[in-house]
């Protein structure tokens, strides 16, 4: 009889670890650079937006959506808790009385059983609760920027709309806060200040950060504020490549440069990419004649602003982030394929590779390092190489599958295995055993083109 039990207990703490439960908040690690578990193993952000989520799935459709979630790797969602403020979810529920922020709609009883029990609200915990089974954190815009722009919620409202959310959600345990939502911290600043620091009064367990506009970053406005915990920048949707009219830092493909910005700033906090190019979306965002991004481009932005030093990476898909229903008017920047057939597009699959390999070597000690490669051919645009190392390991990503020229002792050891690293498939395939000295160089399999990408991994031997 022990003996069985005993085997049931194993195999439920073994099923458990297996998916990584979400059973506490998020802590910074020690060295500022990343998160942690409350245990402190290495916690690699990779993240979707499922903006939509609480407001247009039911009860049954967020169970599928987050299961296929899970299974291809992801463990944060970020969500909107408020699109508008007069948003109605998928049972006819509004959120607020009156579209006021600061009066919440809550009624007594949660049974999903019952229409007069279950509000807005319960359906919103539901949710959160669903993803923390599954070991998947949710990250929460308290309420969207656009409403914030549009003068439907001024200080005093957003004090007291922050403190029911903290007060309501401080203690599950897969909570994270994310202020603000598409707008410069400079709109309203007064308004997300208040709410920043609301929520850090009242829920000193989760972490909090802010979603600012395209090709702006958190820290431009919100750097030192006390209650911001990491940093997100949104490196946005759109093709400026050919608009010769605009700096390069403005406008480009170049997420990798706000990571850049961010990792030397004092104090020192995590920064990632949390809205990259969406696969499926246009180029030019609602010119819908244009090409759309791929899997390709997703891929591209993930390892570009990882190996930059990134803390991890946000994911998102034109349909799947506003949940996009056949029979619906019409979906925004053109989307067309219904959110449940949009969550198998081949980039959301690909994206587990990447936690997969930053998680494969000793993670607090890994740098960006562009060191690694050979003089100025570090190349521009798409050509562009970057990498990364611990004390024993490097990466280096090239988009195109394009020469790498690299320099070698930069990592311990006499010699280097090497290995080719495919982002589309998660295999390794072993290149050799060289002398940890000089300069070499590694050409990817395959023709060089957009998309032919590939990570070379270097190891102590």
């Amino acid at each position: 009889m022990y003996k069985k039990i005993s085997i049931i207990v194993i195999l439920a703490l073994v099923f458990a670890a297996g998916n990584n439960f979400a059973q506490s908040p998020l802590k910074i690690s020690a060295n500022h650079r990343y998160f942690t578990t409350a245990d402190g193993k290495p916690f690699f952000w990779l993240g979707d937006t499922g903006w939509l989520l609480f407001s247009k799935l039911n009860r049954e459709d967020a169970e599928k959506y987050l299961e296929d979630r899970r299974k291809k790797g992801f463990n944060v969602i970020q969500v909107m808790v408020l699109h508008t403020v007069g948003v109605v979810n998928a049972y006819g529920d509004t959120a607020l009385i009156g579209k006021n922020v600061a009066t919440p709609k809550v009624t007594p009883g949660n049974s999903p059983k019952d229409p007069q029990q279950y509000d807005y609200w319960d359906h919103v915990d539901f949710i959160v609760d669903l993803a923390a089974k599954k070991g998947i954190y949710i990250a929460m815009v308290p309420v969207w920027g656009s409403n914030v722009k549009e003068r439907h919620v001024n200080q005093a409202q957003g004090r007291a709309y922050a403190g029911f959310l903290a007060k309501r959600y401080k203690d599950k345990p897969n909570v994270i806060w994310m202020n603000g939502g598409d707008v410069p911290g400079s709109d309203s600043i007064k308004v997300w200040r208040a709410i920043g620091s609301t929520l850090h009064h009242y829920d000193t367990k989760h972490l909090i950060t802010y979603h600012p506009r395209g090709r702006t970053q958190s820290s431009n406005w919100f750097h030192n504020d006390t209650w911001l915990d990491f940093n997100c920048f949104q490196s946005g949707h759109r093709d400026y490549a050919q608009d010769t009219s605009k700096k390069d830092f403005q406008y480009g493909e170049d997420n990798w440069k706000y990571v850049n910005v961010d990792y030397k700033k004092l104090p020192i906090k995590p920064t990632l990419d949390a809205e990259p190019s969406y696969e499926a979306i246009p180029h030019g965002l609602h010119d819908t004649t244009l090409a759309h991004w791929t899997a390709a481009d997703v891929r591209r932005y993930g390892y570009w602003s990882v190996f930059a030093g990134g803390c991890g990476y946000t994911y998102g898909d034109n349909s799947v982030m506003q949940m996009y229903k056949p029979g619906e008017k019409g979906g925004s920047y053109g989307a067309k394929m219904p959110w449940f057939d949009a969550i198998n597009d081949p980039g959301a699959a690909q994206m587990q590779y990447i936690k997969k390999l930053m998680l494969s070597r000793p993670y607090f000690g890994r740098v960006p390092d562009q060191s690694l490669i050979v003089g100025a051919k570090q190349g521009k645009r798409y050509n562009y190489l970057i990498g990364t190392k611990g004390t024993n390991y490097a990466f280096i990503y090239t988009y195109n599958g394009r020469d790498i020229p690299v320099n070698l002792g930069k990592i311990q050891g006499a010699k280097v295995k090497a290995s080719w690293y495919d982002p589309r498939t998660g295999e390794t395939q072993l290149i050799g055993t060289f002398p940890n000295k000089g300069t070499k160089t590694f050409k990817p399999a395959g023709e060089v083109m957009d998309g032919n990408d590939w990570v070379l991994i270097l190891d102590k031997a």
